[in-house]
């Protein structure tokens, strides 16, 4: 039987169309990716019992994180206010004025008990304390609730979570300079001429950024863990602007034999030595100020292993 030359062409067999299986083989790697990836330490994440050590060289790595962190935290808080930055000059001038008016002679008359060359500067000395306690209350308030407030850092991508809590301190120490530039200029136009001791300034700035950050770490962690800390935090500065007497010089109203029950204040020896270094005639109590070194000291290290231990447990809780 013969065949016609179409039905030849439909009897031959057909390629194979399957797809085929893909090779198992991983694609090949470049020299330079190779070394690229060689070159990365090996980062193993895995739980840990007890108090965890601070990783610094971890810290020190990552170190620009940091940095991003703080200056986000300003960029957020003056982005979308009508004045800005100017929100920093504002808020220590109007508190200073409020607290002049109540403190002053036709107040409470407090400012009778400071030095003779103070009664006529009492904005001066009022902004002195502020400038510390804000800063510290900034560490207390904003650095306590750091965690809550950021949870998706937490839960989303791994990072040294330390960096949360002293990202607010970054952010306060911008305050702080602004504060302390409008505090000279009002110190030039007044006439007022700082002691020597001024050249202290720098450590006790150091002093307190180390106890607010201390405080930022306690707080922070324990936060996450007790949800009812975030209503006793307003509190804690309220009440903690009193109990420092920021606002009234503690001479007025308190018993000098009593006076030993301030060393339990970590707040009052800061606040105090920065008055003393900038106002020759204030007078410096050491003893105040070492107690408030010893206190920064032992929540700075406290903070840091706390933080540590309760780590392992943000992302769950958070």
């Amino acid at each position: 039987m013969s065949l016609s030359v179409s039905q030849l062409e439909l009897t031959k067999p057909l390629p194979d169309q399957s797809p085929q299986p893909e090779s198992s083989s991983p694609p090949p790697v470049s020299d330079a990716m190779a070394a690229a990836i060689a070159g990365q330490p090996e980062l193993v994440i895995k739980p840990r019992r007890g108090w965890i050590a601070v990783d610094w060289r971890e810290l020190w790595t990552h170190r620009e994180l940091l940095y991003f962190l703080a200056w986000r935290d300003v960029k957020v808080r003056y982005k979308q206010a009508v004045l800005g930055i100017a929100w920093a000059v504002l808020a220590p001038l109007l508190s200073v004025l409020v607290f002049t008016v109540i403190m002053g002679a036709k107040g409470l008359g407090t400012n009778k008990s400071l030095p003779p060359d103070l009664q006529t500067h009492t904005g001066l000395f009022l902004f002195a304390g502020l400038i510390p306690w804000m800063f510290l209350s900034q560490g207390i308030g904003t650095g306590g609730l750091s965690l809550v407030n950021q949870q998706n850092l937490l839960s989303k991508i791994y990072m040294p979570r330390l960096f949360i809590p002293a990202s607010t301190i970054g952010s306060g120490l911008v305050d702080m300079c602004i504060s302390f530039g409008v505090f000279f200029t009002w110190m030039a136009f007044a006439r007022y001429t700082p002691s020597i001791q001024i050249l202290l300034l720098p450590l006790l700035i150091v002093l307190t950024m180390l106890l607010s950050t201390g405080l930022a770490f306690v707080l922070s962690a324990a936060t996450v863990t007790y949800r009812d800390l975030r209503f006793l935090i307003p509190f804690i500065t309220q009440i903690g602007m009193w109990l420092s007497f920021v606002i009234l010089p503690y001479k007025s109203v308190f018993n000098p034999k009593w006076e030993f029950v301030l060393y339990f204040n970590p707040f009052f020896g800061i606040v105090d030595s920065f008055r003393s270094c900038m106002f020759g005639g204030w007078g410096w109590k050491p003893w105040h100020l070492l107690a408030s070194i010893i206190w920064t000291a032992v929540i700075l290290v406290f903070g840091l292993f706390y933080f540590r231990k309760t780590e392992r447990r943000f992302a769950d809780i958070a």
